[in-house]
């Protein structure tokens, strides 16, 4: 199983940053040890002094699929999920600087947030229009919607496919929206997909 995560992915997103707008999915990777084992809390490492909350709609590849074209890629998922992509911010600042991957400040154990409990795509409105949100001690921290996506669901499985083969239970982190911010010590985090709630996490 791997997790493939898509940067860049909503326009007040690229704006907080101040970052440039790509002419093409952002794409990186995470590996299957940064997934947060469930009802553990998130610790923040003591290498960085700067770590952010990402809420993103997460897509679970259901069917093998290579080369997928985009007509198609509806078939290659029925579930829809939601979690957190931690960035460790202060570190991929310094390798952005200078030209290097980011994986030191994404793919850190603990840094994916996977909700444990995944919604079938058939009790969701179309998938173009989904809203998620972002609660942090309560109060209202992301609100987002896939139609804001600069590339869509079916997009991003079509384009990815033409670089990976995707294979069953393969999860796809879709872009977070804007909003995010630092958490510190007990901050509680809960994602909202669509009205449900899916995951609650506390911040040690």
């Amino acid at each position: 199983m791997k997790i493939i995560c898509i940067g860049r992915n909503y326009t007040d997103h690229i704006e907080e940053l101040a970052n440039e707008r790509p002419e093409e999915p952002v794409v990186f990777l995470k590996p299957d040890t940064s997934i947060l084992l469930h009802k553990q809390p998130f610790f923040i490492p003591p290498w960085t002094d700067d770590v952010h909350h990402e809420v993103e709609i997460i897509v679970k590849i259901n069917r093998i699929g290579k080369h997928i074209d985009q007509k198609f890629a509806h078939k290659y998922y029925e579930e829809i999920g939601l979690g957190i992509d931690f960035t460790a911010r202060d570190v991929q600042q310094k390798l952005k600087g200078k030209g290097l991957p980011w994986e030191k400040a994404k793919a850190f154990d603990g840094a994916a947030v996977v909700s444990r409990e995944f919604v079938n795509k058939k009790e969701l409105p179309e998938m173009d229009n989904l809203d998620f949100q972002l609660f942090k001690n309560g109060q209202l921290q992301q609100d987002g919607n896939s139609s804001h996506m600069l590339w869509k669901i079916d997009e991003i499985i079509a384009y990815v496919s033409q670089y990976f083969t995707l294979k069953i239970g393969d999860l796809i982190f879709t872009g977070t929206p804007a909003g995010v911010s630092k958490v510190r010590e007990n901050d509680v985090l809960k994602g909202v997909l669509h009205g449900k709630e899916m995951f609650d996490i506390k911040v040690k």
